[in-house]
């Protein structure tokens, strides 16, 4: 055997223990094993299919899973928060589904060791990529959801996500929203964001965002996307306001 094909039988032994070890993590067997793998399957590994297009791979789960994701942190919050408005419930929801809490989750159960990746994108670190991360754990609660029903994709997901929700007495306030109130506070327009520059391939771009309040200056934030680098910039600004001067 060549020593590619070493190193191919090797990764594979490698992600297929992993996979073993995620189950365990999960405390869930599979009926169908073959849900979990495609849940685990980044499109740049699946392949072709007989029509031309991707081969089996997480996307599909994913769209599934997003939507399983919405109605069961729906119904945890409407249990957990009896007497919440609707206002203060949807800033709980969108913290709890956005990308970067379902990328902690992912981390947590070390989603990333599991996947199977082509050999570029896993050479370019990959598997600690935060968008894929949320992809392939929205990808798994479909699985779940298809394999064992709703009750397993809710015991999971509020397995996950109770921990984030612990303490919470009040609602979470994202960066952006923080500093357009202290704007407002002070009489102040709102703040003004602007792209300055985007790097990295099309597929994968970097944005770097300014954001400005009136005689106050501005700061700079990067991220995977516009709204986390929104995100990043609101909170570099934040923490420059509020220091005492």
């Amino acid at each position: 055997m060549s020593d590619r094909k070493l190193e191919a039988a090797a990764l594979g032994e490698s992600q297929d223990q992993a996979s073993k070890s995620l189950s365990a993590r999960l405390g869930y067997r599979f009926k169908q094993p073959e849900l979990l793998t495609q849940a685990l399957t980044h499109p740049s590994a699946a392949g072709r299919s007989r029509q031309g297009g991707a081969g089996p791979n997480y996307e599909r789960l994913e769209f599934l899973g997003d939507r399983v994701l919405g109605l069961v942190v729906a119904d945890l919050l409407l249990r957990r928060f009896p007497d919440e408005a609707e206002g203060p419930l949807a800033q709980r929801f969108a913290e709890l589904v956005r990308r970067e809490t379902l990328a902690a989750v992912a981390e947590d159960l070390d989603l990333g060791a599991a996947l199977h990746l082509a050999k570029g994108e896993d050479a370019s670190g990959e598997r600690r990529n935060p968008a894929i991360l949320a992809d392939a754990c929205e990808a798994l609660i479909g699985a779940l959801f298809l394999d064992g029903g709703l009750s397993a994709a809710r015991d999971s997901v509020e397995a996950w996500l109770t921990p984030f929700l612990e303490g919470a007495v009040r609602p979470p306030q994202d960066a952006k929203t923080a500093l357009q109130e202290w704007a407002q506070g002070r009489g102040l327009p709102l703040p003004e964001y602007r792209e300055t520059a985007r790097s990295g391939p099309d597929h994968q771009p970097v944005f770097t965002i300014e954001v400005t309040v009136q005689d106050h200056g501005g700061e700079t934030g990067q991220g995977r996307s516009k709204r986390l680098a929104e995100q990043v910039a609101a909170e570099s600004l934040l923490a420059r306001l509020r220091v005492p001067g």
